[in-house]
């Protein structure tokens, strides 16, 4: 699975415990018409996955969804999902549909022809 959209937040690299557990989450905002806003952590060595991506930088991340079952001490069991990325791409960006690439001065028009002294210009200056 993926998720694609722009940086929002890309946070510290974090140590838990003796055995040196490592984690950094991003948050990833899509871009639909109902935007989300997508935590995603990198664990043990792909935290440094994340080191040369920038806040507000579109990217695609790969992800696995994992699921934990956790039983409290009052014997009650609860569930738990995480989002798990192993890879992360920068995409580019490509131009909407709408969007028409400047043209250069000198093609936007064609230079007029057979111009005459005498014709009028009706121009202010």
């Amino acid at each position: 699975m993926e998720v694609q959209g722009r940086i929002k937040v890309i946070g510290e690299t974090q140590t838990f415990g003796a055995n040196g557990f490592r984690k950094r989450e991003i948050v990833v905002t899509t871009e639909e018409q109902y935007p989300q806003h997508i935590m995603v952590e990198f664990v043990q060595d792909k935290t440094d996955l994340l080191n040369n991506y920038q806040v507000g930088q579109q990217v695609k991340i790969n992800i696995n969804l994992r699921g934990r079952e956790w039983v409290n001490p009052q014997g009650e069991t609860k569930y738990f999902n995480s989002i798990q990325g192993w890879r992360i791409e920068a995409v580019q960006q490509e131009p909407a549909a709408g969007d028409v690439p400047p043209v250069p001065p000198m093609d936007a028009f064609e230079p007029a022809g057979e111009l005459k002294e005498e014709d009028h210009d009706d121009l202010p200056f």
